[in-house]
């Protein structure tokens, strides 16, 4: 019998997750791909970040153990939901902590010489 043979992933340019280096269509994002690993390197290189959000939750030390997840939610000018991600953090015990970080970055479109410059 034949061991079967480990697939080829990639980093999704688009959300990050980790997909199948053939795929076409990024099945978390839903993104088209063209990939091309030297252009991927100097767009991450030209993104700015427009917003950084940073905060630490710590488990109450009087407690039992509660499960936690991060819900992501994104409106557009008109309050209508247009994503919603939820990702599970899973259960911390009393004393525990986790920090969560949200970063908004800003790329280039295809033929842009930059993102734009912050004032």
């Amino acid at each position: 019998m034949n061991a079967p043979r480990p697939r080829v992933t990639r980093i999704c340019p688009h959300c990050k997750a980790t997909i199948l280096a053939s795929a076409a269509v990024c099945p978390s994002c839903r993104h088209h791909l063209r990939f091309d690993p030297a252009a991927a390197a100097a767009r991450s290189q030209h993104a700015i970040s427009a917003l950084r959000v940073e905060g630490t939750v710590r488990q109450p030390t009087d407690t039992e153990a509660w499960e936690y997840s991060m819900v992501l939610s994104i409106r557009n000018e008109r309050g209508e939901e247009i994503d919603r991600k939820m990702i599970g953090v899973g259960a911390m015990r009393p004393g525990e902590q986790r920090t969560f970080a949200l970063a908004v970055e800003i790329y280039a479109g295809d033929g842009d010489s930059g993102p734009p410059r912050p004032h």
